[in-house]
């Protein structure tokens, strides 16, 4: 990569992707920010073509890490009784901007993090925000869920069920501290998946019933 290249790309694409990050880092899931993603795909794409994926995924991840790190160093401020709804706040807010962010770096995942590394971007920033978030405040956090789990409705069941989730797709291991909060939990999830399945299935039924029934009808009338 010769010296030209670089300056371009510290000069021109960097730049404007940093500013897009930023914007994209800070929104609430139901923020509508005016971000042309048509045009940080644009970027990513000559990044990528310009042999800068290995430059551009360091400094995605190193924007992402600092960004991860000053909401560390926030929720060290939260009080213990809000420290749930702030936790789970931080974590969705993340996933939410996760959701706009790994897209339009698609071109960079397949072509450098897929091919030449071997994992998965999403992944790959997930495991940030287990680093440099949860990792720090999980002995907060857990004897709070602990604790809160044997107090119904102290804190939404929505939320609980939320961060629980959340944490067990960051690290599965974490679920052997506490594990009749993780099981009573996992078990909900069940029930209530198994619920959908069976209000699925019961309204194909109804469907095939209704149309049996609206072919016989049609059946009887031919034939008079």
């Amino acid at each position: 990569m010769n010296s030209m290249a670089i300056e371009d790309y510290q000069k021109n694409h960097w730049p404007n992707l940093e500013k897009a990050i930023d914007r994209l880092l800070i929104q609430n899931p139901t923020d509508h920010i005016s971000v042309s993603y048509a045009q940080i795909y644009s970027y990513v794409y000559k990044c990528v073509c310009q042999q800068h994926s290995e430059l551009l995924y360091r400094d995605l991840t190193t924007k992402i890490s600092n960004h991860l790190q000053q909401v560390s160093t926030q929720l060290y401020t939260s009080k213990a009784e809000t420290f749930i709804e702030d936790f789970d706040t931080v974590l969705s807010q993340y996933i939410a901007s996760l959701q706009c962010i790994v897209p339009v770096f698609m071109y960079l995942n397949k072509f450098y993090i897929e091919s030449k590394l071997n994992r998965d971007l999403k992944e790959d920033l997930m495991k940030l925000f287990a680093e440099h978030v949860a990792e720090k405040h999980i002995n907060t956090l857990m004897p709070l869920l602990i604790k809160a789990h044997t107090m119904p409705f102290q804190v939404q069941p929505s939320t609980m069920a939320s961060v629980v989730k959340g944490l067990y797709s960051l690290r599965p291991e974490w679920a052997k501290f506490a594990p009749a909060l993780f099981s009573g939990f996992f078990f909900f999830f069940f029930l209530i998946h198994y619920i959908f399945l069976c209000v699925q299935q019961l309204f194909f039924v109804i469907i095939c019933f209704f149309s049996s029934g609206d072919r016989s009808r049609k059946r009887a009338s031919e034939d008079s």
